[in-house]
């Protein structure tokens, strides 16, 4: 990572993405951050100028499970900052029941899926004017349980669930981010920039504040040292500063050891990854959100 990098992070105002935005700053990085709440967003910053007073650190305001927010903020960021050494792909939901956005999207598929593709896509060309930009998309071997994947269907279907259920919907979505990568990371070959993924192992941070007991379980597994967020955040910056990851890409790699992983199919398969990419292209193309685009 060059001196004074410019890092885009989303999600950085709780959990894993303020883990890594903290250590970030104390190596020096220009953080732009994305935030839905400018309270969130004023505690984050604050505690990023207690750590690093010198710190440069900027935000763009909006909704990641609306789409039209997405596009606002990937195009306010592209015309602030025309070069971005680095994008962390962090934010994520697990929700414990349906919920439709007012785009008429089920949030889960909008926040963990399509908002990082879109987002990815409107900073490219400032992440090709860094020169050897890093992206990082933050997935999950929940994707290892992610029921039966029928394209295009999934990325449209707002058919209710269960808490129960839930657990195959958010595996999907995270299932969907491995496929990005490895189709992004073909695509992207000769732009200088490398893209992957990573499993941050089992986290009790924001992704679980739907459930009533979540805070209670987040003591009790804190105090026995399980779903430590640190080994999340320590294997997201590993792949943004770390020399070993320096030119590779297409990669997905595991939280602890920072090896490669094998990911359960078709998240590795060639075919299904270029028919995700294209059914969700001509989605947000038909919703007039994605332009120029191959």
């Amino acid at each position: 990572m060059t001196n004074n990098p410019i890092v885009v992070i989303t999600g950085a105002t709780s959990g894993l993405g303020q883990l890594v935005a903290i250590e970030l700053a104390k190596r020096g990085a220009h953080l732009v951050l994305t935030a839905r709440s400018r309270e969130r967003a004023n505690m984050t910053k604050r505690t990023l100028l207690d750590i690093m007073p010198t710190i440069d650190v900027d935000f763009f305001y909006g909704d990641l499970s609306l789409l039209e927010d997405v596009k606002r903020i990937g195009n306010e960021i592209s015309v602030a900052y025309p070069k971005i050494d680095v994008l962390v792909n962090n934010a994520g939901l697990h929700a414990f029941k349906q919920r439709i956005t007012s785009e008429g999207f089920a949030e889960m598929i909008a926040v963990n899926y399509l908002a990082p593709l879109l987002l990815t896509h409107l900073l490219q060309q400032s992440l090709i004017n860094a020169g050897n930009a890093r992206i990082v998309n933050v997935a999950s071997e929940a994707s290892r349980n992610h029921g039966e994947v029928k394209l295009p269907e999934d990325l449209t279907d707002t058919t209710s669930f269960t808490s129960r259920g839930s657990s195959a919907i958010y595996g999907k979505t995270k299932l969907f981010n491995i496929m990005f990568t490895g189709e992004l990371a073909r695509q992207w070959s000769d732009t200088g920039i490398t893209v992957n993924a990573l499993n941050p192992g089992f986290n009790v941070t924001g992704l679980g504040r739907e459930l009533w007991f979540a805070s209670m379980l987040e003591r009790i597994l804190n105090f026995c040292h399980i779903g430590d967020p640190r080994k999340g955040a320590d294997i997201i910056t590993r792949l943004i500063v770390d020399q070993k990851y320096q030119g590779v890409t297409g990669g997905y790699f595991n939280v602890g050891t920072g090896n490669s992983i094998v990911p359960v199919y078709p998240g590795g398969d060639i075919i299904m990854q270029n028919k995700l990419w294209h059914v969700t292209k001509e989605l947000l193309q038909q919703r007039g959100l994605l332009e120029n685009v191959v």
